[in-house]
């Protein structure tokens, strides 16, 4: 078994059938709660233990694996962790303790479209945001009218980005998105995409990823859960509550919004 580390993240290289594992996994923001205008009120501020921030613990001690193949739902209300989480594992944020070690290439669609700039066209877009995923100029001309196709959007390509709204704009970027393959995917809510239409189209796609690719999805829909994933997980203050069959993690949630 080969590993790499990075901080508190491992990515390996193993015959294991467990795609992510997370351990002791602890995450803290901290915010500030005065401010200290100029040299002398710092220092003021200092001698008198004046902190000047408070510590938010976000994610609290959690544990949990994910196998391959896996669709994982990963649920909670707002501020619950859910999404520090998700961007964690991402490797956007890293943990003060704990250890996240991941085995395949990771692929996060957690901010469709950044990389964007509204003042190319379409088509620059396309490659702009297709190199930042690590694809090559050949690699793009040969998926460039597949994605246009997919995003239905083709008669836009030449017009600037600002003139596009911002539902098309999310569409543009999922259709790149969804060519990056990897092992492991990363979702933070982009099902809720375009009109109803393309919303069928995106729910067709991800039907095909069951057994084929380990998917955690981040959502505050019990639907998509209930339809697309095995197994769910429910956080709540930082610390995962439950964790399993993914209809019962469903009306677990909805049941706290009954309290």
């Amino acid at each position: 078994m080969n590993k790499r580390a990075i901080g508190t993240r491992i990515e390996q290289t193993t015959d294991s059938d467990v795609a992510i594992s997370v351990s002791g996994l602890y995450k803290s923001f901290k915010l500030p709660t005065e401010k200290a205008f100029g040299l002398k009120q710092a220092i003021l501020n200092r001698l008198r233990g004046v902190k000047g921030y408070s510590e938010q613990q976000v994610l609290k001690n959690l544990n949990f694996q994910i196998k391959k193949g896996e669709f994982v739902g990963i649920v909670g209300r707002n501020g619950s962790g859910k999404s520090t989480l998700l961007k964690t594992l991402a490797g956007i944020y890293y943990p003060e303790k704990g250890e996240i070690t991941i085995d395949g290439t990771l692929v996060p669609f957690i901010e469709l479209g950044v990389g964007f700039n509204p003042e190319l066209t379409g088509r620059e877009n396309v490659y702009l945001n297709g190199a930042l995923l690590g694809f090559s100029n050949a690699e793009m001309d040969e998926m460039y009218d597949d994605i246009w196709e997919f995003a239905e959007l083709k008669e836009f390509q030449n017009q600037k980005l600002k003139n596009y709204s911002s539902g098309m704009q999310v569409r543009l970027a999922f259709s790149i998105a969804i060519r990056a393959k990897g092992d492991i995917l990363l979702l933070d809510e982009v099902l809720a995409v375009g009109d109803a239409a393309f919303q069928q189209k995106c729910n067709d796609y991800f039907n095909s990823l069951h057994g084929n690719q380990t998917v955690i999805l981040v959502t505050h829909s019990m639907d998509n859960v209930r339809k697309f994933c095995d197994r769910g997980i429910l956080i709540e203050n930082g610390k995962i509550t439950l964790d399993g069959d993914a209809k019962v993690v469903a009306k677990a949630y909805e049941n706290l919004f009954k309290k």
